[in-house]
Protein backbone atom coordinates (compact mmCIF):
# COMPACT_ATOMS: atom_id res chain seq x y z
CA UNK A 1 0.00 0.00 0.00
CA UNK A 2 1.69 3.16 -1.14
CA UNK A 3 -1.03 6.14 -0.46
CA UNK A 4 -0.61 9.21 1.47
CA UNK A 5 -3.07 9.93 3.99
CA UNK A 6 -2.48 13.45 5.25
CA UNK A 7 -4.18 14.67 8.40
CA UNK A 8 -5.99 17.76 8.34
CA UNK A 9 -7.84 19.98 11.25
CA UNK A 10 -11.29 18.50 11.08
CA UNK A 11 -12.79 18.68 14.27
CA UNK A 12 -14.37 15.21 15.24
CA UNK A 13 -18.05 15.09 15.82
CA UNK A 14 -19.23 14.37 19.35
CA UNK A 15 -20.68 11.11 20.35
CA UNK A 16 -22.24 10.17 23.64
CA UNK A 17 -20.70 7.37 25.19
CA UNK A 18 -23.24 4.57 27.18
CA UNK A 19 -20.89 1.59 27.91
CA UNK A 20 -17.05 0.98 28.73
CA UNK A 21 -15.09 -0.14 26.26
CA UNK A 22 -14.39 -3.75 27.77
CA UNK A 23 -17.78 -4.25 28.59
CA UNK A 24 -18.41 -3.12 24.66
CA UNK A 25 -16.46 -5.17 23.09
CA UNK A 26 -17.39 -8.57 25.62
CA UNK A 27 -20.79 -8.23 24.73
CA UNK A 28 -20.16 -7.82 20.69
CA UNK A 29 -18.21 -11.11 20.68
CA UNK A 30 -20.82 -13.05 23.32
CA UNK A 31 -23.47 -11.72 19.89
CA UNK A 32 -21.50 -12.38 17.44
CA UNK A 33 -19.27 -15.61 18.16
CA UNK A 34 -19.03 -17.09 14.92
CA UNK A 35 -21.09 -15.17 11.85
CA UNK A 36 -19.59 -17.45 9.09
CA UNK A 37 -20.75 -19.29 6.00
CA UNK A 38 -20.26 -22.83 5.20
CA UNK A 39 -16.93 -21.40 3.42
CA UNK A 40 -15.66 -20.26 6.45
CA UNK A 41 -16.03 -16.65 5.45
CA UNK A 42 -17.72 -14.25 7.44
CA UNK A 43 -20.82 -12.69 6.10
CA UNK A 44 -21.70 -9.02 6.46
CA UNK A 45 -25.39 -7.15 6.79
CA UNK A 46 -25.38 -6.45 2.21
CA UNK A 47 -27.49 -2.69 3.25
CA UNK A 48 -24.89 -1.52 5.92
CA UNK A 49 -23.73 1.45 5.23
CA UNK A 50 -22.26 4.30 7.25
CA UNK A 51 -22.99 8.04 6.92
CA UNK A 52 -20.14 10.18 7.87
CA UNK A 53 -20.42 13.72 7.02
CA UNK A 54 -21.68 13.56 3.32
CA UNK A 55 -19.49 10.59 2.88
CA UNK A 56 -20.93 6.84 2.41
CA UNK A 57 -18.88 4.02 4.00
CA UNK A 58 -19.51 0.21 2.67
CA UNK A 59 -17.81 -3.27 2.19
CA UNK A 60 -18.56 -4.07 -1.31
CA UNK A 61 -17.82 -7.73 -1.39
CA UNK A 62 -19.59 -9.45 -4.50
CA UNK A 63 -21.11 -5.95 -5.59
CA UNK A 64 -19.26 -6.26 -8.86
CA UNK A 65 -20.30 -2.56 -10.06
CA UNK A 66 -18.33 -1.41 -7.39
CA UNK A 67 -15.95 -3.50 -7.28
CA UNK A 68 -14.83 -2.53 -11.48
CA UNK A 69 -14.88 0.76 -9.94
CA UNK A 70 -12.58 0.22 -6.92
CA UNK A 71 -10.02 -1.46 -9.49
CA UNK A 72 -10.43 1.57 -11.77
CA UNK A 73 -9.90 3.95 -8.41
CA UNK A 74 -6.89 2.27 -7.18
CA UNK A 75 -5.22 2.34 -10.85
CA UNK A 76 -6.21 5.52 -11.63
CA UNK A 77 -4.61 6.55 -8.17
CA UNK A 78 -1.26 4.36 -8.22
CA UNK A 79 -0.23 5.50 -11.82
CA UNK A 80 -0.38 8.84 -10.92
CA UNK A 81 1.90 8.34 -8.45
CA UNK A 82 4.47 6.00 -10.73
CA UNK A 83 3.14 2.80 -9.06
CA UNK A 84 2.10 -0.28 -11.06
CA UNK A 85 -1.62 -0.89 -10.30
CA UNK A 86 -2.06 -5.07 -9.29
CA UNK A 87 -5.04 -6.78 -8.61
CA UNK A 88 -5.10 -10.11 -6.24
CA UNK A 89 -5.74 -13.47 -8.20
CA UNK A 90 -9.17 -14.95 -8.07
CA UNK A 91 -8.17 -17.38 -5.29
CA UNK A 92 -7.10 -14.97 -3.19
CA UNK A 93 -9.51 -11.77 -4.04
CA UNK A 94 -12.52 -14.34 -2.28
CA UNK A 95 -10.61 -13.89 1.00
CA UNK A 96 -10.44 -10.07 1.24
CA UNK A 97 -12.76 -7.49 2.45
CA UNK A 98 -12.89 -4.19 0.40
CA UNK A 99 -14.20 -1.04 2.02
CA UNK A 100 -15.04 1.47 0.13
CA UNK A 101 -15.76 5.49 1.07
CA UNK A 102 -18.24 7.29 -1.57
CA UNK A 103 -20.23 10.52 -2.41
CA UNK A 104 -22.88 10.62 -4.26
CA UNK A 105 -22.32 8.36 -7.22
CA UNK A 106 -18.10 9.07 -7.21
CA UNK A 107 -16.10 6.73 -4.93
CA UNK A 108 -13.69 8.79 -3.28
CA UNK A 109 -11.29 6.48 -1.66
CA UNK A 110 -10.72 2.35 -1.11
CA UNK A 111 -8.55 0.15 1.41
CA UNK A 112 -8.47 -3.83 1.50
CA UNK A 113 -8.13 -5.86 4.45
CA UNK A 114 -6.47 -9.41 4.21
CA UNK A 115 -6.66 -12.04 7.36
CA UNK A 116 -4.33 -14.63 7.53
CA UNK A 117 -6.43 -18.11 6.85
CA UNK A 118 -3.54 -20.17 6.77
CA UNK A 119 -2.90 -19.41 3.11
CA UNK A 120 -0.20 -16.28 4.64
CA UNK A 121 -0.34 -12.35 3.36
CA UNK A 122 0.71 -10.79 0.25
CA UNK A 123 3.52 -8.83 2.76
CA UNK A 124 4.92 -12.22 2.99
CA UNK A 125 6.51 -11.88 0.02
CA UNK A 126 9.05 -9.90 1.51
CA UNK A 127 9.22 -9.74 5.07
CA UNK A 128 8.04 -13.33 5.59
CA UNK A 129 10.39 -13.26 8.72
CA UNK A 130 9.49 -10.39 10.20
CA UNK A 131 5.59 -11.63 9.64
CA UNK A 132 6.33 -15.47 10.76
CA UNK A 133 8.44 -13.75 14.02
CA UNK A 134 4.27 -13.04 15.50
CA UNK A 135 2.91 -15.97 14.24
CA UNK A 136 5.30 -18.53 16.10
CA UNK A 137 4.01 -16.25 19.39
CA UNK A 138 0.42 -17.10 18.63
CA UNK A 139 -0.62 -14.32 16.64
CA UNK A 140 -3.05 -14.08 14.51
CA UNK A 141 -2.16 -11.66 11.80
CA UNK A 142 -3.97 -9.55 8.76
CA UNK A 143 -2.36 -6.90 6.62
CA UNK A 144 -3.89 -3.69 5.39
CA UNK A 145 -3.25 -3.74 1.20
CA UNK A 146 -4.44 -2.06 -1.74
CA UNK A 147 -5.66 1.78 0.33
CA UNK A 148 -6.03 4.71 -2.73
CA UNK A 149 -7.81 8.10 -1.88
CA UNK A 150 -8.96 10.39 -4.61
CA UNK A 151 -7.65 13.90 -3.77
CA UNK A 152 -9.78 16.15 -5.68
CA UNK A 153 -13.30 14.18 -4.29
CA UNK A 154 -11.91 12.45 -1.12
CA UNK A 155 -11.07 13.92 2.60
CA UNK A 156 -9.54 12.81 6.12
CA UNK A 157 -13.46 12.42 6.90
CA UNK A 158 -13.76 9.45 4.46
CA UNK A 159 -10.95 7.74 5.43
CA UNK A 160 -11.71 7.80 9.14
CA UNK A 161 -15.08 6.43 8.44
CA UNK A 162 -12.77 3.51 6.22
CA UNK A 163 -10.78 2.94 9.19
CA UNK A 164 -13.32 2.78 12.17
CA UNK A 165 -14.91 -0.32 9.77
CA UNK A 166 -11.85 -1.33 9.26
CA UNK A 167 -11.23 -1.12 13.48
CA UNK A 168 -14.61 -3.10 13.80
CA UNK A 169 -13.45 -6.12 11.21
CA UNK A 170 -9.23 -6.63 13.04
CA UNK A 171 -10.92 -5.80 16.62
CA UNK A 172 -14.37 -6.84 16.83
CA UNK A 173 -14.78 -9.84 14.09
CA UNK A 174 -11.84 -11.54 12.89
CA UNK A 175 -10.52 -10.92 16.29
CA UNK A 176 -6.75 -10.41 14.86
CA UNK A 177 -4.17 -9.68 17.61
CA UNK A 178 -1.41 -8.31 14.71
CA UNK A 179 -2.00 -5.69 11.83
CA UNK A 180 0.71 -5.55 9.26
CA UNK A 181 1.11 -2.78 6.31
CA UNK A 182 3.35 -1.86 3.79
CA UNK A 183 4.00 1.79 3.18
CA UNK A 184 5.97 4.10 1.11
CA UNK A 185 8.70 5.38 3.20
CA UNK A 186 7.93 8.67 2.57
CA UNK A 187 4.65 7.74 4.81
CA UNK A 188 6.05 5.72 7.72
CA UNK A 189 6.26 9.00 9.21
CA UNK A 190 2.19 9.77 9.37
CA UNK A 191 1.56 6.51 10.21
CA UNK A 192 3.75 5.78 13.28
CA UNK A 193 2.64 9.15 14.55
CA UNK A 194 -0.79 9.22 14.49
CA UNK A 195 -1.90 5.40 13.71
CA UNK A 196 0.63 4.44 16.26
CA UNK A 197 1.98 2.00 14.15
CA UNK A 198 6.02 0.75 14.51
CA UNK A 199 8.72 0.13 12.05
CA UNK A 200 9.42 -3.60 11.57
CA UNK A 201 10.71 -4.16 8.14
CA UNK A 202 13.50 -1.81 6.33
CA UNK A 203 13.54 -0.83 2.86
CA UNK A 204 13.07 -3.14 0.05
CA UNK A 205 11.49 -2.94 -3.02
CA UNK A 206 7.51 -3.98 -3.40
CA UNK A 207 7.14 -5.93 -6.78
CA UNK A 208 3.90 -5.80 -7.08
CA UNK A 209 3.67 -1.45 -7.16
CA UNK A 210 7.71 -1.35 -8.49
CA UNK A 211 8.52 1.22 -5.88
CA UNK A 212 10.52 1.21 -2.23
CA UNK A 213 8.44 -0.48 0.87
CA UNK A 214 9.15 -0.48 4.49
CA UNK A 215 7.03 -2.94 6.82
CA UNK A 216 4.95 -1.38 9.62
CA UNK A 217 2.99 -3.37 12.68
CA UNK A 218 0.48 -2.37 14.84
CA UNK A 219 0.09 -4.71 17.85
CA UNK A 220 -3.79 -5.64 18.71
CA UNK A 221 -3.39 -5.02 22.14
CA UNK A 222 -2.30 -0.92 21.76
CA UNK A 223 -4.39 -0.39 18.83
CA UNK A 224 -7.58 -0.91 21.49
CA UNK A 225 -5.62 1.19 23.83
CA UNK A 226 -5.31 4.39 21.08
CA UNK A 227 -8.90 3.73 20.37
CA UNK A 228 -10.03 3.25 24.03
CA UNK A 229 -8.08 6.82 25.07
CA UNK A 230 -8.49 8.99 22.02
CA UNK A 231 -12.10 7.81 20.58
CA UNK A 232 -15.31 10.47 21.26
CA UNK A 233 -12.70 13.17 20.73
CA UNK A 234 -12.02 14.04 23.90
CA UNK A 235 -8.36 14.84 24.28
CA UNK A 236 -8.67 17.87 22.12
CA UNK A 237 -4.85 18.71 22.31
CA UNK A 238 -4.27 15.24 20.20
CA UNK A 239 -3.13 14.53 16.70
CA UNK A 240 -3.92 10.79 16.90
CA UNK A 241 -6.25 9.79 14.16
CA UNK A 242 -7.95 7.44 16.63
CA UNK A 243 -9.78 10.89 17.96
CA UNK A 244 -11.92 11.11 14.75
CA UNK A 245 -13.76 7.49 16.12
CA UNK A 246 -17.01 7.67 17.88
CA UNK A 247 -16.65 5.91 21.15
CA UNK A 248 -16.37 2.27 21.75
CA UNK A 249 -20.44 1.94 22.43
CA UNK A 250 -20.81 3.28 18.90
CA UNK A 251 -18.57 1.06 17.36
CA UNK A 252 -20.31 -1.80 18.79
CA UNK A 253 -23.72 -0.86 17.54
CA UNK A 254 -21.81 -0.67 14.47
CA UNK A 255 -20.32 -3.83 14.70
CA UNK A 256 -24.10 -5.38 15.21
CA UNK A 257 -24.97 -3.30 12.33
CA UNK A 258 -22.47 -4.85 10.54
CA UNK A 259 -23.34 -8.52 10.84
CA UNK A 260 -27.03 -8.24 11.09
CA UNK A 261 -29.24 -9.21 8.50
Amino acid sequence: MHASMSPSRTSPPAFPAHLSFGEDRAQARREFDDPKDKGGLFRFNPDFVLFRHGFEIRIVDGEHALKTQTAWLIERMYVSRGLQAYRPAPDIDERLTTIVASRGEHLVGTMTLGVDTGTGLLADTLYKKEIDAVRRRGGKVCEITRLAMDPERGSQEALAGMVQILYILVSMVHKTTDIFIEVHPRHAGYYQRLLGYELVGQERTCPRVGAPAVLLHLCGKKLDALVQRFAGGADSTTRSFYRLFPTPSVLTELHRALLSF
